[in-house]
């Protein structure tokens, strides 16, 4: 990155300087043409004004009286109005072509004077000219020779070059000094992702490095969940496995009376079912943890139907704990994928079962609310203390833990729920007091 950032700077001001250099000389080379006319136009006055060219029977003898021209600045010629050369500063006029086609003399005739410039590629020179009309019908032109803004550029690049390679050395130089200035920064922040708060920063990388430190912050806490649900998922399966190798050791062994191996036989069956729902829920968490294309299948449906659908399926289960179901519903179609909807609502109708009080009851209802289908599950159960109510939606984290394994809970239910929910851009809301109760929501 520095070296591009140097690069760049070198050869912007290689730009500049080329770029300064030529327009400079255009400027010089446009205000130095616009002299040469003016002077050619003043001296054209002042010999008109010698009364050298007003009678062009006599030029010769006029011409020879005392009159003299500096031949490596100005050239004269004397032209008649049939375009004759009468007089040539540097020529022979009897041996010179007829001058009428030239521009400059054919617009000083209409406009009483007149101007050209022609360029000579043989010495690269262009030669200037200025023609005024005298008041006998001749016109009398000046000329001179003088670089072209080419040639003048050439001859500076000389010390163009030289001023280049100064400035490319001093930029070299600051180039140098501005990118670690500019960089240094950005190197902190790299070696101190972790805190940047006495770091200074551009304003310009604030979002930047906001978003940098959000992302490390979730990536560090994504590796942390990771971790923590490894650790308790070698303790959730290890649990019921010891168990089970227990009994069955004991049995092998015949160390069980024979009245108990029933007792056994049936502790190993309800472990194994613990662990084979247990390893199901995990597997769940993580077809959902792959995204939504690849899991989901929208359809459209009537939700009211499916919760009665689900709460005659567990029917048996809230008559086992002594649970009494109520339910309050209305049509509400939905577009969502069916089997992940059965799912939440076996699972929190479960929960709302599962940790109830002998005697207690369970309200679930469907119903609009602001044009939103909503699912609601209302318990009288042991709800659960404020401070944990954000937890509950964590994996492996149960309340009541102990209830938990009794009735054959993961701690994944609602882990499943929370992912179901946010899969289905809807909205999941909990109220829940201690002793009293617990309300969940979901809004689709």
């Amino acid at each position: 990155m520095k070296k591009k950032i140097n690069v760049r700077l070198i050869l912007i001001a290689v730009i500049a300087v080329l770029s300064t250099a030529v327009s400079v000389t255009m400027v010089y080379y446009t205000i130095f043409e616009g002299q040469v006319r003016k002077d050619l136009r003043v001296n054209a006055q002042m010999l008109a004004d010698t009364g050298v060219f007003d009678d062009p029977q006599n030029r010769q003898a006029g011409l020879a009286g005392g009159f003299h021209i500096d031949r490596k600045e100005l050239r004269v010629t004397w032209i008649d109005a049939d375009g004759t050369v009468l007089y040539d500063e540097d020529l022979d006029s009897e041996k010179m072509s007829n001058h009428g086609d030239r521009p400059e003399f054919k617009e000083a005739l209409e406009n009483g004077e007149g101007q050209s410039v022609r360029h000579s590629e043989t010495m690269n020179m262009n030669t200037y000219y200025y023609a005024l009309r005298l008041k006998n019908g001749t016109v009398l032109r000046v000329s001179t020779q003088a670089k072209s803004g080419l040639s003048v550029l050439f001859s500076a690049l000389p010390i163009i070059v030289l001023i280049l390679d100064i400035i490319v050395c001093v930029c070299v130089l600051i180039a140098h000094m501005l990118t670690n200035q500019l960089l240094q920064p950005i190197e902190q922040l790299a070696d101190n992702i972790e805190d940047t708060t006495n770091i200074m920063v551009y304003k310009e990388l604030v979002p930047f490095v906001n978003t940098i430190r959000e992302q490390h912050e979730n990536i560090l806490m994504a590796a942390k969940v990771r971790q923590d649900f490894t650790a308790n998922v070698s303790h959730e399966l290890k649990t019921p496995l010891t168990a089970i190798s227990g009994y069955a050791e004991l049995i092998e062994n015949h160390m069980v009376d024979p009245e108990q191996e029933s007792r056994f036989a049936k502790e190993i069956q309800q472990n194994a079912t613990r662990l084979l729902s247990l390893i199901n829920d995990i597997i769940r968490l993580s077809e959902l943890d792959s995204g939504a294309d690849s899991v989901m299948s929208p359809e459209n449906f009537d939700l009211n139907e499916l919760v009665k659908g689900c709460l005659d399926n567990l029917k048996v289960n809230a008559q086992k704990h002594s649970v009494t179901l109520h339910y309050e519903g209305e049509k509400c179609m939905l577009r969502a994928d069916r089997g992940m909807i059965t799912e939440m609502v076996e699972n929190l109708c479960q929960n709302a079962i599962r940790y109830n009080n002998e005697g207690g009851s369970v309200t679930v209802c469907v119903f609009y609310e602001n044009d939103r289908p909503v699912f609601e599950v209302k318990d009288n159960g042991i709800g659960i203390p404020k401070d944990q109510t954000e937890r509950v939606f964590e994996r492996f984290y149960r309340v009541d833990k102990s209830r938990s394994k009794q009735t054959g809970g993961t701690g994944l239910g609602l882990a499943i729920v929370k992912h179901i929910v946010e899969l289905h851009d809807a909205e999941i809301r909990l109220q829940s007091e201690l002793g009293k109760g617990t309300d969940i929501r979901v809004l689709f």
